[in-house]
């Protein structure tokens, strides 16, 4: 399996991958992955396939980012070198390249392997030219079209199951703890971040969620990721100091989020590990299309203007129709969640 990021990404080819497992138990299943995102798979230094590793056997550490940054220093050609033999030592009967690009395709076809298998109509149309067996896909959302493309090799239709996710014992451990600490209260988790500027609903306005959870007698915690500290802090502050701001590893972060009542968040990868591990949760959705990347398994409320059109444009403003999302519908829609009403 390649799909070598992003988190959310991952989190979408996990129930196709658990769907293979399930239904081939003694095949060897390896995965090629950058490495930051390594905890979605197996707790790190973990060698053999259990709890701490559910899924995969083997992993292998593909850091497509860093080689980007200087394709041809020496380091990036050896760690290229060391890979390609990596994989060509094993002797594959397939390769999946669940991501859809160029540079995932360029990884399958490393593996020297004679079955490269991926959509017929990737994210970037170049890989296609990598496979040599396409796969129509029809499901409307992306975990769909990875089970469609598992089942490619599966032998018969694979259906979408629940992903199994790796269990850290120390990140559980510290997790009892730190919530312990902080009283006996539902968690609500609030992630204000997002991939970038156009899907990101205003700060002041999950402050003012987050205010409303409070007096509703939630503990509010506030995952804040690399360069999200500031939004963290105005949240915090926009709640008297009541809301606790989390600072994690993506292995403690997976931890609490196993714990949470629910999460509220826009489209981004911590929204996508909480339907993951079954947690309700209040998807803000802006310029990114829910029916093909929204909640998915889970409990849900999605919130969307009638006036958001698809666009994945790196625009630095929020989108148009994101704006028009106000506090109060977040809270009536987490009302909505704690009362069992699951329909999006």
């Amino acid at each position: 399996m390649v799909r070598l990021g992003a988190m959310g990404d991952i989190l979408h080819a996990l129930p196709a991958v658990t769907a293979l497992r399930l239904a081939h138990p003694n095949w060897e299943i390896d995965w090629v992955v950058e490495p930051r995102w390594q905890a979605l798979l197996a707790v790190p230094g973990t060698t053999a396939r259990g709890p701490q590793m559910p899924i995969v056997d083997r992993l292998f550490f593909a850091p497509t980012k860093e080689w980007r940054k200087g394709p041809i220093r020496p380091r990036t050609l050896s760690e290229i070198h060391g890979l390609r033999t990596q994989l060509r030592s094993v002797g594959y009967n397939a390769v999946i390249d669940l991501q859809g690009g160029l540079r995932s395709a360029v990884v399958a076809r490393m593996a020297g392997c004679q079955r490269v298998i991926g959509e017929s109509a990737p994210r970037e149309h170049a890989a296609s030219w990598m496979f040599n067996e396409r796969i129509d896909t029809h499901g409307a959302h992306v975990i769909e079209q990875d089970v469609e493309l598992a089942s490619a090799i599966a032998g018969d239709t694979l259906q979408v199951v629940p992903p199994a996710l790796p269990v850290d014992p120390a990140a559980e451990a510290w997790c009892d703890d730190f919530l312990a600490s902080s009283g006996t209260r539902p968690t609500a988790l609030i992630n204000p971040g997002a991939g970038w500027g156009a899907k990101c609903w205003p700060v002041e306005r999950y402050a003012e969620v987050a205010r409303g959870l409070i007096v509703r007698g939630y503990r509010v915690l506030i995952n804040a990721g690399p360069q999200e500290e500031m939004m963290a802090d105005v949240i915090v502050k926009g709640t008297s100091g009541a809301s606790i701001p989390l600072s994690t590893t993506l292995e403690q972060l997976i931890a609490v989020t196993r714990r949470v009542n629910f999460f509220v968040a826009g489209d981004t990868g911590p929204l996508h590990l909480a339907c993951a591990l079954g947690r309700p949760v209040v998807g803000i959705y802006g310029p990114t299309d829910p029916s093909r990347n929204g909640p998915y398994g889970t409990c849900s409320r999605v919130l969307r203007s009638s006036i958001s059109k698809r666009d994945h444009t790196r625009r630095p403003e929020p989108e148009e129709g994101l704006l028009t999302i106000q506090p109060e519908d977040v809270l009536r829609a987490a009302d909505e969640l704690q009362a069992g009403e699951c329909g999006k």
